[in-house]
Order: C-alpha cells, then structure tokens, then sequence
C-alpha cells in the first residue's frame, strides 16, 4: 500500500473511532452480555422462565393456552408466541392491546396452562431493556437509524484495522511490555484488534443488516402506509391452531415449531417458524416456516431451510453468528470477550490519538518559540 494512502486510511480509521466511539462502546458491552441473555433470564426470572419439575410432561393444545390468555386479557389480541417443548423454559405470548397496538408479553407454563406473570412491555425486563440499548440505543426508530450507521462504521474499522496492519501476524506474539507506553498500548491495540477483527466484522455486518432492514421496515410502515390500529382478531375463529401445530409435519417432514405469528394486519396470514435437524450448525430455529390462510387454514407456502436458496440459508445464519449460538458454551464465550474488544481497542487507540495531538501541538510549539527567536 502506498504511504500516503495508507496515512489517509489511518486517518478515516481514526475519525471513524472517535466519530462512534460512545454508542460502540454501549453495543460492545451490552452486546457481551447479551450472549446469555437466555441464561440470565433464568437465572434472574425462575418463576416465570423455568418450568416447574412437578409439571405434567405433555404440552397443553395450543387452542387451550391461547383461550387461557385471551379470557385473562380480552382487550388484547395475540400477535406471535414463542413454543418450547424441552420442559426446561416456559413459552411467551405476545400480546397487543386494542386500539393502541401496545405490544406486551407474558409467560406461562405450557403443561398447565398456569399464567406466570402479567403483561409486560417488550423492555421492561432487565435483559431486554439491554437488548433495546444494544439495538436501538433507547431512542425508538431514531435509534434504529444510527444503529445502522455505527454498525456500518464498525465494519470499516474492523476492514480497515486488518488492511493498515495486516503484517502484524509476524510480531503476533510479541509485546513489548518494557518499551514506552506509547509502543505498549500500540502494541495490544494492534494485537487486540488484529485478534478480534474476524468477530468484530462478523458482528459489524449482521448487525448492520439488521438495522437497515429494520429501517425500511419502520419507513414502509410509518411514512408510506398508514399503521392499523388493531381491535379484532383477522383468523377465522374456527381455526385450530393446535390442528395446524400438528399438521406442520405433514408439509415440511421432521419439522418442530418454535414460533408462531398471527395475522396481527389485514395483510397477513398464520404463520409457524421452526427448526429441523440439519448439519448446518448455523440453521438458527426459526430457518424454515410454513404459512397458513387466515380464513380457511390451507397451506399457501412453506420454506424448508434444507432445499433452501443460498442467500435464505446465509441470511438465516446471521442470529446464531451474531449471538454466537452455534457451538455450545465454547462459541458464546470466546463471542462474549471477542465483542468487548472494542472497548480495549477505544481505550488505547484515544490513548494513542491523544499522544500523536499532544506531540503534534508541542513541535508546533517549539517551532513558533525557534521562529520568534
């Protein structure tokens, strides 16, 4: 690379650092925490998470459960929910109330039908509000936006940091613990980075895509349609949902429900998501789905992941990439300490930057002192 060209891009890289140093270092830690959030749930929630060991070993219909709710709150309708049959985790209905399309949620014991809490907001728990934080910065749509536009900054430095020191691997090992401070912490930047940038980049451009989908989302449904305020149901209410949950193997073979959304918007049909054994461990567990008409309960599509297109399969393998869900305990931990890796490569590159300026101003210093002497 040419030195000036390589200045140049030490400079973008810089700038890009301190431009989004602030909102990558609040993605970087709640990002690291996130990774557990399933465990932390259960830890922090056992009431409401946990099934109870005493609970019968079969699930309860899906007509039963989704009565059970709706007779508790019948000025709410069912927007999606969230299956689980390893008798470990209670299911999450998700719920909206009339007229106001206020999303909440609650949890209950799909063995017993027993509600376990009342309707919560989407970032009432502690563990969610980080996912709000981490997602939106707390700023709604607005949020979602410089979301996007950090998460593609992220993505430059994590390219650019491998180009400007893509020699590094030959000193990979190397640091230089008794040398001045400025050549330690360049040092572990470089090491950090350079160790890291594989994550970093991976992280940078699923979550990148992710805020930009969800920003045309949020415009399609905002500023070009006129959202509808929901006060009724749209399915038939002779459709048996539980008929459908058993009828899913039937379409797509070996198929396992984990997800089921309601037509929620005129637009929309009944829709279950779900997971297959594959040996893809990438395959996240809503990969395949099956769509229902909301009227007569026909199949009108299904996509199953293994006879899926390559770009269904890849965007699919973004949750558990992202999250680093696709090797057991080893992969969330080493995604864990990778995605706080921009809070070291923050602390000595704004280390480093203000070494350069304070070295930069005392030449000019000594220059103006040389001249006026």
């Amino acid at each position: 690379m040419k030195k000036n060209m390589k200045k140049k891009l030490h400079q973008w890289h810089s700038y890009g650092a301190l431009i989004a140093m602030i909102p990558l270092l609040l993605i970087s830690i709640t990002g690291s925490i996130l990774v557990f959030k399933v465990e932390l749930d259960m830890l922090l929630m056992p009431e409401k998470m946990a099934v109870a060991e005493s609970s019968p070993t079969t699930r309860l219909s899906l007509d039963s459960l989704m009565a059970r709710v709706k007779s508790a709150y019948p000025d709410h309708e069912i927007g999606s929910w969230e299956i689980f049959n390893d008798h470990h985790r209670t299911d999450t209905a998700y719920i909206i109330e009339h007229h106001t399309n206020k999303w909440s949620k609650l949890y209950l014991n799909q063995y017993t039908g027993e509600l376990l809490s009342t309707p919560v907001g989407l970032s009432d728990n502690l563990t969610d509000w980080l996912l709000d934080l981490h997602f939106k910065l707390l700023l709604d749509a607005n949020g979602i936006f410089l979301g996007a536009i950090v998460s593609i900054i992220l993505l430059f430095l994590g390219i650019s940091g491998m180009v400007l020191y893509r020699r590094f691997w030959r000193y990979f090992f190397t640091l230089r613990v008794k040398a001045a401070s400025r050549i330690l912490f360049s040092d572990i930047h470089k090491m950090v980075g350079i160790a890291s940038s594989p994550v970093i980049i991976i992280l940078a451009f699923t979550g990148a895509y992710w805020n930009i989908v969800e920003v045309i989302h949020e415009v399609e449904e905002h500023v070009i349609k006129t959202p509808h305020i929901l006060t009724k149901a749209f399915h038939n209410p002779n459709i048996s949902f539980q008929a459908l949950y058993e009828s899913n193997a039937k379409t797509i073979a070996d198929f396992e429900a984990t997800y089921l959304l309601m037509p929620y918007e005129p637009e929309m049909n009944i829709t279950f998501y779900g997971k297959l054994n594959t040996s893809n461990p990438l395959n996240s567990n809503y990969a395949s789905n099956i769509n229902y008409d909301k009227s007569s309960a026909e199949v009108v599509s299904s996509q199953d992941v293994r006879q899926a297109s390559f770009v269904h399969v890849a965007v699919d393998s973004f949750r558990k990439l992202h999250f680093g869900h696709f090797a057991g305990l080893a992969s969330k931990l080493i995604w864990c300490l990778l995605g706080l890796s921009p809070v070291i490569l923050a602390l000595t590159g704004l280390y480093l930057f203000w070494h350069k300026r304070r070295k930069r101003v005392a030449n000019i210093r000594y220059y103006c002192k040389a001249a006026i002497l």
